[in-house]
């Protein structure tokens, strides 16, 4: 996964051109999802996703989630209120739903629910100077 995902991601965005149809700095292939078959009983379907220079994401991701559940319900596989369970690579699970379909420009879609467990992994204080020029950041053209 970490060796390939790269290398299909690269090759996607040389020769298809994805583009948001309402926001055209969304653009491009930034993730790639591998599927397969689920290693727990309750699940619907498990994958991968690879997303940065190299990591795979601990949970089967919300939009990945939701872009199955869209790809699912555009097949007739999966129906509007029916209940999809989405699993990781480590084995863990997000519940999502189609909650609705919806127009956007001139695709069809889906409004997805995902449902997951986070834990709290940490506590933080923010401490901004207010001599700082640059204390609520910058921007680059």
């Amino acid at each position: 996964v970490l060796r390939y995902s790269p290398l299909v991601r690269e090759a996607i965005n040389k020769v298809a051109t994805c583009v948001h149809p309402e926001d055209a700095s969304v653009n491009g292939i930034s993730h790639v999802m591998w599927t397969g078959k689920p290693s727990r009983q309750d699940s619907s379907a498990a994958n991968a996703v690879f997303y940065g220079s190299g990591a795979i994401d601990r949970s089967p991701c919300g939009t990945g989630t939701s872009a199955r559940m869209a790809q699912l319900h555009a097949k007739g596989l999966l129906k509007e209120g029916e209940e999809f369970i989405h699993e990781s690579i480590i084995g863990s699970q997000f519940v999502g739903r189609v909650e609705s379909t919806i127009q956007i420009g001139p695709y069809h879609g889906i409004m997805p629910s995902v449902q997951g467990w986070a834990q709290v992994t940490g506590y933080n204080t923010i401490i901004v100077d207010p001599r700082d020029p640059y204390a609520h950041g910058f921007e680059v053209n």
